[in-house]
């Protein structure tokens, strides 16, 4: 039997709003939102931004993590939400992220992380 440790959406989001992109506070706000209304459970949040332009960040969940990075000059943001277990439900944090974006076209692709058949696992022991 096949296990899944996790989703891992990489979202391109295109043509969107670049004042938005490049408001740390606004870019900051969706990601925490966005991690909420996907049934995460934060642990931490850590922003740049970057001169002339751009916002960077991370929100740490308990189920792994949100991350961006903005090109405004671009109206592109890379965005990946890496999600563990199946409380949370990572296409419902692209969507939202899209739509506060007002980006026109995203492109997601979705990697199934941590696949193995139990019977074929080796763990590691520490030390």
């Amino acid at each position: 039997m096949a296990n899944t440790l996790g989703r891992h959406i990489l979202c391109e989001a295109y043509e969107c709003d670049p004042e938005v992109l490049d408001n740390i506070e606004t870019v900051r706000e969706v990601m925490v939102d966005a991690a909420l209304r996907a049934g995460a459970e934060i642990r931490e949040v850590a922003f740049h931004k970057f001169s002339p332009q751009g916002v960077s960040g991370v929100v740490v969940i308990s189920e792994s993590h949100l991350a961006i990075h903005t090109w405004p000059e671009y109206r592109y943001a890379a965005v990946d939400v890496f999600t563990c277990g199946e409380k949370v439900d990572p296409m419902v944090a692209c969507r939202y992220i899209r739509d506060r974006f007002k980006a026109r076209r995203i492109v997601a692709s979705e990697v199934k992380r941590g696949i193995f058949d139990e019977h074929d696992v080796t763990k590691i022991s520490p030390g």
